[in-house]
Order: structure tokens, then sequence, then C-alpha cells
């Protein structure tokens, strides 16, 4: 498949046409590969997850999934990506829990692009790591979709697994979505099966909460991140905001200020609620969240989670803030 979108290639908005693709691509992938095995890192993602379902769907255990875990993930990711594709796809699925491996090498280190550069190193040298142990994989297979390619060039192939060292030779690339954008991908993976929370995954960056829990990252306030992230995810889902809202999450800064837990002084950190909109996320509108439903977030964060006394929402758009913090 080229890397340019043809312009009489129909936009995949129904079942039907999600079908169509699905079979075409199903063959293609057959043709290229054969009974060949493929590698794919498996973030848990919109792109990779609807990747690893039409491969596992093309040629089942010749998939070999790579998930690595950062401790950088979400509350309940690593676990859904296990169920889904482990338990209930029978996916020949490698699950490396490399929290301690992360952290360690991120402690202390506060400057964001530092932080960034670590994790992007990091995962590249575990990926680098289980591809060595696998001697018979012949191809690498990736979640590049449109946008990559327009935004690298439509020659210049977009490589989301990059700084692979020479030595570990792959036949080729699968990229079985590159010609499909985002809206495209969901409808794909709506029909591949794939969990609504799954397909409908916000957007997140791939240092992960790294860029959310800002400064040099500790593992308890990376906790108190996590599980603040939870109660608004799990609260914007009960008050139907999921899939209408672009992006939103929390930040749990490096600093702590003072207030009364239980009639008791304390020194905790705040919390900070980011919900943007936006199209093409060069600029973002903030989302009007009901104040009841906002009150409801601010005492469920103060009252379950440790080491938070204070939840702030951030009212600032694109520009002239940026949508992460980091």
């Amino acid at each position: 498949m080229a890397d340019v979108r043809p312009e009489s290639m129909e936009r995949i908005t129904t079942p039907e046409l999600a079908k169509a693709f699905i079979d075409e691509q199903v063959e293609a992938v057959k043709k290229q590969v054969g009974d060949k095995k493929v590698l794919l890192a498996l973030s848990g993602g919109v792109d990779s997850s609807v990747v690893a379902a039409l491969l596992i769907k093309a040629i089942g255990k010749n998939l070999v999934c790579v998930h690595v875990n950062h401790g950088l993930l979400r509350k309940g990711e690593p676990e859904q990506v296990i169920e889904v594709f482990k338990n209930q796809m029978d996916a020949n699925l490698i699950y490396i829990d490399a929290t301690d491996r992360f952290l360690d090498k991120l402690a202390g280190v506060a400057e964001p692009e530092k932080k960034r550069k670590i994790i992007g190193e990091e995962f590249i040298r575990v990926f680098e790591e289980e591809a060595r142990k696998l001697q018979d994989v012949d191809f690498l297979a990736q979640g590049t979709i449109y946008p990559d390619i327009l935004e690298s060039g439509p020659v210049k192939a977009h490589h989301n697994v990059g700084g692979l060292p020479e030595d570990i030779h792959f036949e080729g690339l699968v990229e079985p979505i590159k010609l499909l954008f985002k809206d495209e991908v969901r409808v794909i993976g709506r029909e591949l099966g794939l969990p609504t929370g799954m397909v409908e995954r916000q957007p997140f960056p791939g240092p992960g909460l790294g860029v959310r829990c800002t400064g040099a990252i500790t593992r308890d306030r990376l906790e108190a991140l996590r599980e603040s992230d939870a109660i608004l995810r799990e609260e914007f889902a009960k008050a139907g905001l999921e899939g209408k809202v672009w992006q939103y999450f929390t930040i749990v800064p490096d600093y702590k200020s003072v207030g009364v837990k239980n009639g008791l002084r304390s020194f905790e950190w705040p919390c900070i609620i980011r919900a943007v909109n936006t199209k093409d996320a060069m600029t973002a509108t903030i989302e009007e969240i009901p104040y009841s439903l906002l009150a409801k977030i601010v005492s469920r964060i103060t009252s379950e989670v440790p080491g938070i006394n204070r939840v702030l929402y951030d009212l600032t758009p694109k520009p002239t803030g940026t949508i992460e913090w980091e």
C-alpha cells in the first residue's frame, strides 16, 4: 500500500465499509508475510490495539505482541490489555512489567525534556531486548496512521518504534491502517470487536503520566495522580461526557500547600483538572463542566486520594497554555 491516500478512497464511516477494509487488509497481510512472524509493540492505545486485533484476525499466533508497562500508564490499562488480547483474543502476548526499571531511571529528574528522553530511550531498550530474544520474527508491525505520514512527509516512513539498532533487522514493515484517519481507525476497532473504552480511548502522550506528574517523579505522587485521574474519568463517564470531551486528565505538581483534613492540619499536593476540546490539537478550548459535577469530583479526590488536599481547574485555552503541562 502506497504512502499517499488516493483521492478516490472513500472515508470509512459505516460498519459495512469497515468490514470491507478489514477483509482487504487481512488478505494483504497474509500475502505480505505468509507464514512468517510479526512483532508489534502493543501500548493499549487505539492505533496499536486496532492493528493487533486486525493482525490476529489475519495471522493469529504468528503475531507477537509486546506490552511494556513502564509504570506510567493510567489505572487499569495494563490489566485491560492482558484481558482483551491474552484472555479474550488468545493473542501471543508478552507482558513486561518494567515499572521499577523506568522509575529508577527517572528518580530525581525534573526537567521535562530529559524525562521524555529517558522514557523514550528506555522503552526502545526494553523492546530491543525482547526483539533479540525472538530469533524468528521477520516483520515489524506499527500503528502508523495517515496524520503520522502527513507530519513526516509522503515518502518518509513514520516509525512508532524508532531507534532500534541496525543489527535487529526486519524484512519489512506491516502498517495496515497507515492510510486511515483517527476517526476511521475507531470505526475499524468497533467492527473488530474491541471494547468501547479501548476504541474511544482519549489521546495519551507516549511518556504517559510522566508528563503529568510534574517535576521529579516520586512513587507516592505518581500513585496520587493515577488515582485522581481514575476518579475524573469515572465521573466523566457517569455524566455522559466520555467521547464528548476530547481530552481530560489530572496533573499533580511537585509542590504542597496547607490544608485541613479530618480537623487536622495537612500539608499535601494540589490536583489540577484539565479538560479541553480541539479539532487539530493546534488550538484548544476549555470544556465547561457543570459545577455540581466539579463539586462531586473535588469531594471524591480530596477524600479518597491520599496526599491531595486541594483541587484546581485549569481554565487556560491553547494558546496561551499547551494541552499538557510538560
